[in-house]
């Protein structure tokens, strides 16, 4: 039973099982307790709003915002051009495996120097990033 996407996408899991996976669907049939932590709504959420948006729109408000931006950070695949020196960026990898293993090292280093908000570049739509999507999903669920 898959309880959230994650590093094995759910084709290599049927591939190892033999058989097809269950999905989280069947999991709320079961009972409305979370199966394990990482399935509650909000689960590592950091303490600054989580907003994913796609790269044009980051660069747009970025552009905008200019040196006045402050309180922000920026997580994201694309190279953008940031203006203001209080701006804190930091490149995500564009391999799925390398930005789930830094994500939450990533947020809690953005929380920890006192960012408000958390800008996340949209993810590929491809299963890879499925687990990384999830993890993002519900950082930004609060």
């Amino acid at each position: 039973m898959l309880l959230r996407p994650g590093v094995l996408t759910r084709a290599q899991l049927e591939a190892a099982c033999g058989q097809p996976v269950l999905d989280k669907d069947a999991v709320q049939a079961i009972g409305s307790a979370p199966c394990a932590s990482g399935t509650l709504e909000s689960h590592y959420a950091p303490n600054a709003k989580v907003r994913l948006m796609g790269a044009g729109a980051m660069q747009t408000a970025l552009d905008l915002l200019g040196a006045d931006a402050a309180h922000i950070a920026v997580y994201a695949r694309t190279i953008l051009r940031i203006q203001s020196p209080i701006v804190l960026y930091r490149r995500m990898p564009d391999d799925a495996l390398a930005a789930a293993q830094q994500l939450f090292s990533v947020l809690r280093s953005f929380d920890a120097q006192g960012v408000r908000l958390i800008w996340v570049e949209n993810l590929p739509a491809s299963t890879e990033w499925d687990g990384v999507r999830d993890r993002l999903g519900r950082a930004a669920a609060s």
